[in-house]
């Protein structure tokens, strides 16, 4: 493989990074969302594809549909107003001020955020207020104890490392893999 093979897709991704950048700084909020929606639509295919192994024939491309309208419409909204909010609350950016975001997020956001996006997951599936909340009482204790294995240390990072306004785009890149397990654990049966 010659240098130049490998420069190009690197100056590429280069050019694409630039680009978020610029798009970032003039439409921050609405780059957040599409983002958020997207991510969580990828995330949903993964999950019918390579947990679900269900196939391209066998892709429901109206649930992908659903799952991306909760990250445009639900996740990407509440997700970073929550960041905001939360830079207000604990300013700075010592470890100490990470260590308290990451703790205001893990125990008084993450619980609810994930209720509720089970709960419109659930709504928008069709499942009646009856069988949604059985399927809360089933699923979220193991997706609410999945979540702190995952993003306790993801967020400590972000909130150390990361500018306010690459938050969400950090935080859905990761969350990729965790769409796709929340996906799943929405959509089962």
């Amino acid at each position: 493989m010659s240098s130049s093979s490998v420069f190009k897709p690197l100056c590429q991704m280069a050019g694409l990074w630039r680009s978020y950048q610029a798009l970032m700084t003039k439409h921050p909020w609405t780059l957040q969302i599409i983002t958020a929606g997207s991510l969580v639509g990828v995330g949903d295919v993964i999950s019918q594809q390579l947990i679900e192994r269900r196939g391209l024939a066998n892709h429901s491309i109206r649930r992908t549909t659903k799952m991306m309208s909760i990250g445009f419409f639900f996740v990407g909204p509440v997700v970073g107003g929550w960041y905001k909010v939360l830079d207000k609350l604990v300013t700075g950016g010592t470890k100490s001020a990470a260590l308290k975001k990451m703790l205001a997020d893990q125990v008084g956001f993450a619980p609810c955020f994930l209720g509720a996006f089970l709960g419109i997951s659930g709504a928008l599936s069709g499942l009646t207020v009856k069988e949604n909340v059985v399927k809360l009482k089933r699923d979220y204790m193991d997706a609410l104890i999945s979540n702190y294995y995952l993003w306790p240390p993801v967020q400590i990072a972000n909130f150390y490392f990361i500018p306010l306004h690459h938050r969400m785009a950090v935080v859905q890149i990761v969350a990729v893999a965790w769409n796709a397990y929340l996906s799943w654990k929405a959509n089962k049966i």
